[in-house]
């Protein structure tokens, strides 16, 4: 039961976590972007793969749709062992996942579709130090969330910027105490290629959707334009 309401939790609409004041940061989605989606696949598996399954999709398919050649794939984004046919499945197995967290961690394939982009990308850069916390941070976008921040030695450590409002403290903002191993910018633009990859995993064929539906309303507006025409000639020996 644990299990399943804490994937409930993780899953549910961006705007009832999110409806504590907290303004969501935009990320700035290109499906058209192959380098920024390959570069997302990389940090996905090196950073979150080691807990986060995301079993539909195949590397084979990331192949394919980001244009890149299988054996690069195998080497520069699939983990070591891994086949080009594989789901993108955690090394993690579920009662190790549930010793260490309580539960296991939900798979992200659909993630991006639930949360939205925008939440994605603010949660992934709103981790602060909070000591008494058993992982040691929170999150101002998710608090109390079950998960540490992986990008700590990236980002940095920030701390909550907090205001008393009706007698409760309130985050207004973060502030970065100590510099990580990128700048902030290097930092945001890291977890957007993040974000970018997990929107494409979660629908890998919006583009080609995308793009058929432009012929698609094309070819209605030509048959409204060519019914009008028949119309027409055919009531013009009525009048």
């Amino acid at each position: 039961m644990k299990k399943i309401l804490y994937t409930l939790l993780f899953l549910l609409p961006f705007n009832v976590l999110a409806s504590g004041g907290v303004k969501l940061d935009s990320a700035d989605i290109d499906l058209s972007d192959n380098l920024s989606m390959e570069r997302g696949a990389k940090y996905y598996v090196t950073y979150c793969l080691g807990c986060h399954s995301a079993k539909h999709i195949r590397y084979k398919r990331i192949a394919i749709d980001l244009k890149l050649d299988e054996a690069e794939v195998l080497k520069v984004v699939a983990p070591f062992g891994a086949g080009i046919y594989d789901q993108m499945h955690s090394a993690m197995n579920a009662h190790d996942a549930e010793k260490w967290f309580g539960t296991t961690p939900p798979d992200l394939s659909l993630i991006a579709r639930s949360r939205g982009a925008d939440w994605l990308y603010t949660y992934l850069r709103s981790f602060y130090a909070e000591p008494g916390k058993p992982l040691g941070v929170n999150n101002a976008v998710f608090p109390d969330v079950g998960m540490p921040n992986v990008f700590w030695q990236l980002q940095g450590t920030q701390s909550a910027i907090t205001q008393k409002i009706d007698g409760h403290d309130v985050i207004t903002g973060l502030k970065l105490d100590q510099p990580g191993q990128m700048t902030p910018q290097e930092f945001d633009k890291m977890v957007n290629d993040l974000v970018n990859f997990l929107v494409y995993v979660g629908e890998p064929v919006q583009l080609e959707r995308q793009q058929m539906g432009k012929y698609v309303l094309f070819f209605i507006l030509m048959f409204i334009a060519l019914a009008y025409l028949l119309k027409k000639e055919y009531w013009k020996d009525v009048h």
